[in-house]
């Protein structure tokens, strides 16, 4: 029980249940504001989308824009239900599909993986990161398309060089992002778990990494974009199935509506995959408070 002051200058109990009203009416406001900024929020994605969609179709309809170079949204439309009904001349679109997502999904486990251990490695070793730095800059800097053309002559025109040259993508990706969180990581809670007596491989694990588990997730979500541009261009350069063959057929007949659909379809595999690595991210930082950023969304 509270007390509130008198007009005569007394103290009157105020009563017990005033306070937790008044919470759950600042909590009822909280709720109905955001779900004010969620309605306005998808207000505001759709009608960009009507406007930039409707837009495309109203000026290729005028002539404004030519239709023969930009496509149209009703043809790519048209075009990407064409290719699930009747496929390809390589075959069935959704086995061009399948080979484009193993591609990837395979180039960025293998780049993600071997992107953490180096990097969490190189960050906690500094002598055996200037020693690796020098050459890990010069792979970096070699063009990804040189690699792909080099790793379809030396693997074939199979799934194996496409995977790898999404590895290589994703790896850079993930590396640096592991390497500089581990560079981040409190320098005094380490000293107090070795003193503690916790050993190397724990500090790794209970210290090191879940530290730097922020940087890591962050570069997931650019990581697997990256495994896609990888899948397509090896695709571009030599296969017998993919997206990314797909679209090169598209762009060797003149045909900007098959293009287009097959960027549709691409777009809608990253965005499923990006909504799986936010729960992932979600799931893994749990116990993460909420940056200041994010406390103002909410």
């Amino acid at each position: 029980m509270s007390i509130t002051p008198t007009a005569a200058g007394q103290v009157a109990p105020t009563p017990p249940h005033t306070g937790a009203a008044a919470n759950r009416s600042v909590a009822e406001a909280g709720r109905r504001a955001r779900r004010r900024r969620l309605i306005w929020l998808w207000v505001a994605r759709f009608g960009f989308a009507v406007v930039v969609i409707g837009g495309w179709q109203l000026f290729t309809s005028l002539k404004i824009v030519d239709p023969f170079f930009y496509g149209q949204p009703s043809g790519i439309w048209k075009r990407t239900i064409d290719l699930f009904e009747n496929g390809t001349e390589f075959g069935s679109f959704w086995t061009d599909i399948a080979t484009t997502l193993k591609e990837a999904v395979f180039g960025f486990g293998l780049g993600a993986a071997a992107g953490i251990v180096l990097g969490v490695s190189l960050g906690q070793n500094r002598f055996l990161a200037d020693v690796l730095g020098p050459y890990i800059k010069v792979v970096n800097a070699i063009p990804r398309i040189v690699l792909g053309s080099i790793f379809i002559v030396a693997f074939g025109i199979g799934v194996t060089p496409k995977v790898l040259l999404s590895a290589v993508l994703v790896f850079f990706v993930v590396f640096f992002n592991a390497f500089q969180g581990v560079r981040e990581v409190d320098r005094n809670i380490l000293a107090n778990v070795r003193v503690l007596g916790a050993s190397p491989l724990h500090v790794i694990r209970h210290v090191t990494v879940p530290s730097a588990l922020t940087w890591i997730i962050a570069s997931l979500h650019t990581a697997f974009g990256f495994a896609i541009v990888g899948a397509l261009v090896g695709e571009v350069l030599g296969a017998q199935h993919g997206v990314g063959l797909v679209i090169k057929t598209a762009q060797g007949s003149l045909d900007p509506d098959g293009v287009f659909a097959g960027m549709l379809v691409i777009s809608v595999i990253t965005l499923v995959a990006e909504f799986l690595l936010t729960l992932l991210e979600r799931r893994l930082l749990s116990w993460r408070p909420p940056s200041p950023a994010e406390a103002a969304a909410i």
